[in-house]
């Protein structure tokens, strides 16, 4: 492995966990929201990002790549409202899925994740500029 590998390996990393980062606060922003959809009003579904392995390289190490973007399958909660637009005959809307709390984890996880790869970069580029140092 190259030491130029790992450029790659955490630049995909950062990309990857960018969007992760954007998908979480597109969730925790449309917490509330209804969506017109099929010419109805109805709850903002979570979305999940779905990672794969990216063997940028020609052996088994490799970065990571967004493999899709998915609605989450987690049920709609539902509470008494009478006063929404969505509500039922009963009074109960179903509200949007997303769950503050682990999206919120998942948000801090990813923000982590990003500083540490950010951080390996910053130690390659500093090993790499010693090693050109040697012998001066």
């Amino acid at each position: 492995m190259s030491l130029f590998s790992i450029f790659d390996i955490a630049g995909s990393s950062l990309i990857a966990q960018s969007k992760k980062m954007s998908i979480h606060a597109t969730n925790l922003a449309n917490i509330d929201s209804l969506i017109y959809t099929n010419k109805k009003l109805s709850p903002y579904i979570a979305k999940k990002v779905i990672l794969k392995f990216n063997s940028c390289l020609k052996n088994k190490l490799g970065g990571v790549k967004i493999d899709k973007i998915i609605d989450d399958k987690s049920p709609l909660k539902s509470i008494y409202n009478p006063n929404s637009p969505i509500a039922d005959s009963s009074g109960f809307a179903k509200t949007s899925n997303v769950n503050l709390i682990s999206e919120t984890i998942d948000a801090i996880t990813a923000a982590r994740d990003f500083e540490t790869n950010l951080e390996m970069l910053n130690t390659t580029k500093n090993l790499i500029m010693k090693t050109l140092t040697i012998g001066n």
